[in-house]
Formats: C-alpha cells, structure tokens, sequence
C-alpha cells in the first residue's frame, strides 16, 4: 500500500483512518518479514551446520518451495508493491519460441474517445505474455478396416491390422512413453499414476500398467544395447555404482542390488563424442560385474575409491583416474569434525587445483594440459611433499591420517590428469548420473525383482541420455517407439540413439 503524498485527504478523520489501515499493513508486512528471515536462517542452518543438523537436499528444496510460496503469497497482497519487486528481479528467460499461442486482443470498448468523443486512431499496441496450461486428455483410437469382397472369384480384401505394443493390449505407443517417462523421469509409482488416470475416468489396474512397462522396455532392449556398445568404444569413460532395493519374496524383505552406471562426456574439453550414461543392473557388487560390463574397454577410467575397479589395470589397457572430489571430501569430513589447521590446509590446497580447472573448462585437450603442467603440477608437487611431511607425525588410527593415507595410496590416478588434458579431476558426471537413481528410489521404495532392476537400468540409459543431449525424453521414446513397432529396421537403429534422433528431429536445445 503506497501513499499519494501529493493528493492527501483534508478530511483529519478520513486522514487518521489511512494512517490506521497504513500502520496495520506495516506490522503486518514486519511480522511476515521477520516469520520469512527466521525459515530463511533454520533453513541455513540445515544446510551447512553440523552433519547431524543437515537436510537431504531434497528436503531442503521442499523447504525452500514453501518460502517461496509465503514470499509470493506476501507480494500478493499488495499487486503494485509485487510489480516493483519483480521490476528488480533478475529478468526471467522468454517464453520459448516453439510453444504455440493463443491470441487474445483486449480492445477499448468503442472508437470513441472516454475524455471528448472524438475519434481514436491507432498509434500502437502493448504485448504481453502469460504461459497458460493445457490439461492431458485420454482419447480413443479407433481404427476400422473396411472388408471387400470380389463377386467374380469371391476373395475378400481387407487392410492388415497395424501391429500392437503390447500384443492384445489397449495402449498406443503415445501412451506407453507417458507411462515410462512418469514412472522412471518424473519418479511417479505405477500405483498413483493409477489413480490418476482413475480422476480422468479410466479404470487402469496396477498390474496393466506393470504389464506395459514390461512389454514397451523389450521393444528398447535392442536400443538399449546399441548404445552401450557405443558408450564402451569410448576411450575416457566414468563409473560408480549405487544401491537399489529389490524385493525378495522368498525372505519377504528386500535384498540389496545395484546399478553400475558408465558415463561418457567430453564436453569440458570439447570432444566429438556426444554425452551418454549407460545403466546395468547387478545383484550384487562384487568386483567381476565391471570387469564383465567394461570386458572390451580401453582407455582411462574415471573412478571412486572402490578397490574393485582395480582388477581392470591388469589387462594393461585400462588407466584408472581417481577422484579429487572423494579425497576432498574425507579431509572436509575431519575439518568439520576437529576442525584442525591441517585439514583447512589440505582443503585450500585442493580448492587450488579446482581454481584452475575453472579457468580452463571447455578449453582444448591441449589448451586445459598445458594449464595444468603451469599452474597444476606446483600444487600438485606441494601437496604431496606436505602429506608425507605430516603424516609420519599424527597418530596412526586418526581420521586425518586416515585421509592423508587414502590420498597419497591413489596418488597416481589423482595425478593423471597432469598428463592428459581430457581427465577431469573427480568423477561428476557419473555422480550426476546417479542422483535421478536416487530420487527415483525414495519413490519406487524398491524394484519388484531383478528383472524390473534390469527395466529401470534400460529406460535410465535411454531417459538420461536424453537429458545429456537436450532431448525431450517423452517425444523421444514416443517416436522411437512409434517407428519400432512400426518395423524400423534393426540395421539402421544407430538412427534411433538420442543424438542422431536430435540431428535428424532438428530439436533446438
């Protein structure tokens, strides 16, 4: 509520009032803005207080979604105070272009001028935006096939049936991506999307939908090992692994499985290959799954600290890069714990080569090499005189030197990239590869076997794929899906991978 100095009311009781209205407004708004400033300061607190005190990030966001929600709820009560507040916003995007519009024109009610009579000319207009909604719809395909018959030798021609997804099934192609991209993109159980399609008045059971999923994940199994294959040729690739709960029924508990993730991005050096993950399901973690999935890899591998990975060297043709990010993390644990000076020295050390990956990123293999043998290797040749100065002198058993130890025993993979321009100093983008995995997780509770393990592994690889490449996952698996049924030839399925379906799609990223 903003007041006209310029117009005030002569009226001393009228004046009193608005002074009243006025003053409430402010211990209003006072009492908001100090309700907002202490969600804001708990909200910090779990972010970077102690570990005991953190949220998941996940929580935290939805934290931050009801503040944003009280803060707009705030502005709404007063629109011209909210219209000042967002002029000093930062400007959003514009809407995209590809989005179709509706034209809506407000006119003035007649030509007539509203001060004289006279008549109005056109000088102009005002254009404005708003993005609006349009609601899924069900609809029905119904297909008819007429019959003929010929009257001379009594044949009777007919159109053959289109083939099916699901052979007898009721879903178009349309519908089995939505159900793939809503169950393993949007972590939305079988179960509720269910229920959804119940409120849109279709009865779907549980076991319908499971049947679907079943039946679309076999028509992209060829895909899905088309683009492993490619990802493996790669010579510089990066691996993890995360856990997945998988129900046991014999136990009537669930049993621990795992999905091996394989990511492949050059995008930091500029290399010609197009990013990808790839996903493979395991039941467990022993040490021959990589070995099995990775059997005709060569190159640099970009891994953790899992002892695992290590058997791969010995073929010979196989260099594993470790991880900054997990040395990093194990001095940072100590530092939050004891808060030593040698822990914080170790942390601004390693923040000096992150420094100077930053002035390097998206630079040539060439350009990002020579940078690091300048400015890198004298960071790199301190720190490992300073470790194996100090650890002899700290106790045995200490988590500190238990870190220290961890660095200097994988010294030679965290000092490769001193040597090849297109090693990253952690393992990121397999990191980033993994947290769909995991909201998935919180959602699904767990897999329903080892098969429907394998099923999530091969519709992750084609979904986060996707993403990797600025491909709308649903129009992708709709089309792909679209054309497989429809008889593409499998000795064309390069044609299907995500990259050369964006190339051949023209999609605008």
């Amino acid at each position: 509520m903003r007041l006209d100095l310029d117009n005030l009311p002569s009226d001393m009781a009228l004046l009193h009032g608005l002074l009243r209205d006025m003053a409430a407004v402010v211990e209003h708004r006072d009492g908001e803005i100090e309700r907002l400033q202490t969600i804001i300061k708990q909200l910090q607190r779990t972010q970077f207080g102690r570990r005991s005190e953190r949220l998941d990030p996940d929580q935290l966001a939805l934290g931050l979604e009801d503040l944003d929600s009280d803060i707009g709820r705030a502005e709404a009560s007063d629109p011209k105070e909210a219209v000042e507040i967002a002029d000093k916003r930062p400007r959003r995007k514009p809407l995209a272009d590809h989005l179709p519009r509706e034209e809506v024109v407000i006119d003035v009610a007649n030509g007539a001028c509203p001060c004289c009579g006279g008549v109005l000319h056109s000088i102009g207009e005002s254009v404005s935006e708003m993005l609006d909604w349009v609601p899924a719809q069900l609809r029905v395909l119904r297909i008819t096939r007429p019959k003929y018959a010929c009257r001379t030798c009594k044949t009777v021609a007919q159109a053959p049936a289109p083939e099916r997804p699901i052979a007898g099934g009721l879903a178009t192609p349309a519908l089995l991506a939505q159900v793939l991209v809503s169950k393993y993109c949007d972590h939305t159980p079988l179960y509720r999307q269910a229920q959804i399609f119940a409120r849109h008045g279709v009865e779907l059971e549980r076991s319908t939908l499971a049947g679907w999923v079943g039946g679309a994940c076999w028509w992209l199994e060829a895909l899905d090992d088309r683009l492993r294959k490619d990802v493996f040729a790669s010579d510089h690739l990066f691996a993890d692994d995360t856990p997945i709960p998988v129900l046991d029924p014999g136990r009537g508990r669930t049993k621990t499985g795992r999905l091996w993730v394989y990511a492949r991005d050059q995008r930091p050096w500029g290399g010609p290959a197009p990013p990808a993950a790839v996903y493979i399901f395991a039941p467990d973690r022993r040490a021959e799954r990589p070995a099995a999935h990775l059997e005709h890899f060569k190159g640099v591998l970009h891994v953790d600290g899992y002892a695992g990975f290590e058997r791969l060297t010995i073929r010979g043709d196989v260099v594993l890069a470790a991880c900054w990010a997990h040395t990093r993390r194990k001095f940072y644990e100590v530092a939050q714990a004891e808060d030593t000076p040698l822990a914080h020295e170790a942390l601004r050390r390693i923040a000096g080569l992150y420094a100077v990956e930053a002035q390097v990123r998206g630079q040539s293999s060439a350009h990002r090499l020579a940078a690091r043998r300048t400015l890198a290797k004298p960071i790199i040749d301190g720190l490992q005189i300073w470790l194996e100065t100090h650890l002899p002198h700290l106790p045995g058993r200490g988590k500190l030197a238990e870190a220290m130890r961890y660095a200097l025993a994988r010294w030679n993979g965290l000092t490769r990239f001193l040597y090849d321009g297109r090693i990253e100093l952690d393992t990121n983008p397999v990191e980033r590869a993994i947290r769909p995995v995991a909201l998935g997780r919180k959602n699904h509770l767990f897999a329903g076997s080892d098969g429907g393990g394998a099923r999530w592994a091969t519709v992750c690889t084609l979904i986060e794929t996707c993403k990797l490449n600025g491909v709308e996952p649903y129009a992708y698996l709709h089309d792909v899906l679209t054309r497989m049924v429809g008889g593409h030839p499998i000795n064309r399925i390069d044609e299907l991978l995500p990259w050369a379906w964006k190339a051949a799609n023209h999609v605008k990223t």
